[in-house]
C-alpha cells in the first residue's frame, strides 16, 4: 500500500509540473492538493508554493512554505522563496532572515544552476542593502553621543556599529598549532605597549642599507617563503608555493640564529638581539627579510600561535603596498613598525611596479606572564619531542 500511495503522489506531482509548465497554476494546484492529501513531501509543497504564487496568493503561498521548511529547515528553494514572497508582502525586515539563512546553506563555488544563483546574487544584495540601511539608522541615532567623545579613539566602537549591521565580519584568532586561552584578540597592538619601537624605527636607514648591500652581494639566500613539499594540501599558496614572488632571507629560523645570514647583517643582527624576540627552542624567533614582488597579492591566512605577535618594519616601498588585519587595513609608511597578531586572517598587497621589502620578526604577547612564557616554552618542545617518537 505505501508503494502504491507513492507511486500515485508521483504521478500526481508529475502531472501538476506539466500544468505549470503550461502556466495552468489552477489546475497544478488541483493536483498537488490531491497528492499532498495522499502523502506530503518536500517536492510537493515547493511547487505548491508555486502554483499558489502564481495565482497571488501570496500569503498561502508562504504557509506551503513553511511546511516545507518543516520537511526541510534548509532548502534552499524554500528559503530564497519565502525571503522574496516576504518582500514582496512588505516585510523586508522578514524577509531578510531567511536570505542570510538562505546564502549560509548556499554551496560555495560554481556549483549551482543559473536559476538559484541568480535568486542567491538577488538575496545577497538584498542582505547588503539591508546592512547598510541598518548601519547608515545606528550611526545617525548614536551620533550625538558619539560627538561627545570626539577626541577619543573610537575605532573599535566604529568597527563594532559595523559588525552588529551586518556589514564586516567578527574575525576571532585562528591559530594554526597553538591557542592560549584569554588572551585579547586585538589586530594592530597599541605603540605603548612597545617602547623600543621608537629605537627600531630610527635604525631603519642602517637596517635598509645591509639590506641593500646584502641584495647587491647574493640573491641565492632569498628563498620561497611558502615552500610545501609534493602530496600536501596547499589550498590558497598555489600560486606562491615555491616561488620567489614572495621571498625570504632568514636572520632567525624557528629559533634558530643563522649565523651566516647573522654575520652578512651585523648591526640589524645586534639590533635584534637587543628586543624581547620570542625564545622558544625550535619554535621562535623567526627573523626575515620579507620581498613581495610587483603586482603580487599574499593571500588571506592565519599564524600558528597567539603566544607572540609579529611586528613589521618597512624598509624598500617603491609604490602602493598595503596590509589587512582583520577588518582593519593600512599602508606601510618608511619609518613606522607595527605590531599585530597574526593568529586573526591577514593579507598583504603589493601594487608597486619593483618589490616591496619589509623586516619581520615575532616577539612575545605582552600578556603573558614570564612564568606563562617559560611553561610555554617547555610544554611545545615536549610536543615536538613526542611526534618525533612517531
Amino acid at each position: 500500500m505505501e508503494a502504491e500511495n507513492r507511486s500515485g503522489v508521483s504521478e500526481l506531482a508529475e502531472r501538476a509540473r506539466e500544468a505549470l509548465k503550461r502556466r495552468d497554476p489552477a489546475r497544478a494546484l488541483e493536483l498537488l492538493r490531491q497528492a499532498e492529501g495522499v502523502g506530503p513531501s518536500l517536492d510537493v509543497l515547493l511547487d505548491k508554493a508555486l502554483a499558489l504564487r502564481m495565482l497571488g496568493k501570496l500569503t498561502e503561498a508562504v504557509e506551503a512554505l513553511d511546511a516545507a521548511l518543516v520537511f526541510d529547515p534548509r532548502s534552499l528553494l524554500a528559503l530564497l522563496s519565502k525571503g522574496a514572497l516576504l518582500e514582496r508582502l512588505g516585510r523586508p525586515r522578514e524577509s531578510i532572515f531567511f536570505y542570510k539563512a538562505a546564502i549560509d546553506v548556499a554551496p560555495a563555488g560554481d556549483t549551482l544552476p543559473p536559476g538559484l544563483a541568480a535568486a542567491v546574487a538577488t538575496a545577497t544584495a538584498a542582505v547588503a542593502k539591508s546592512s547598510e540601511t541598518l548601519a547608515a539608522h545606528l550611526a545617525a541615532e548614536v551620533a550625538d553621543v558619539r560627538s561627545r567623545f570626539a577626541g577619543e579613539s573610537l575605532d573599535r566602537f566604529d568597527e563594532s556599529l559595523e559588525i552588529y549591521a551586518g556589514r564586516a565580519r567578527a574575525f576571532v584568532q585562528q591559530p594554526l598549532l597553538f591557542h592560549y586561552p584569554r588572551l585579547p584578540a586585538i589586530p594592530f597592538y597599541d605603540r605603548k605597549c612597545f617602547p623600543w619601537l621608537v629605537d627600531l624605527e630610527a635604525a631603519s636607514a642602517m637596517i635598509r642599507e645591509e639590506l641593500i648591500a646584502l641584495r647587491e652581494h647574493t640573491i641565492k639566500d632569498f628563498v620561497p617563503y611558502i615552500a610545501y613539499p609534493p602530496g600536501m594540501p596547499v589550498n590558497q599558496w598555489v600560486e606562491l608555493n615555491h616561488s620567489l614572488k614572495w621571498s625570504s632571507f632568514f636572520l632567525w629560523r624557528n629559533g634558530v640564529r643563522q649565523a651566516d645570514a647573522c654575520v652578512l647583517c651585523p648591526m640589524t643582527a645586534a639590533l635584534l638581539s637587543s628586543l624581547p624576540l620570542a625564545d622558544q627552542a625550535d619554535h621562535a624567533p623567526t627573523a626575515m627579510f620579507s620581498v613581495l614582488d610587483a603586482r603580487t597579492r599574499i593571500p588571506p591566512h592565519t599564524g600558528s600561535t597567539n603566544t607572540r605577535l609579529i611586528v613589521h618594519l618597512p624598509l624598500v616601498l617603491p609604490g602602493p603596498a598595503g596590509f589587512r588585519v582583520g577588518n582593519v587595513s593600512r599602508p606601510w609608511r618608511m619609518g613606522e613598525a607595527w605590531v599585530f597578531d597574526d593568529t586573526i586572517e591577514h593579507e598583504a598587497w603589493n601594487d608597486a611596479d619593483e618589490p616591496r621589502t619589509i623586516l619581520i620578526f615575532d616577539i612575545w604577547n605582552p600578556f603573558l606572564s614570564e612564568a606563562e612564557r617559560s611553561l610555554v616554552s617547555a610544554m611545545m618542545t615536549a610536543r615536538k619531542a613526542f611526534e618525533a617518537k612517531g
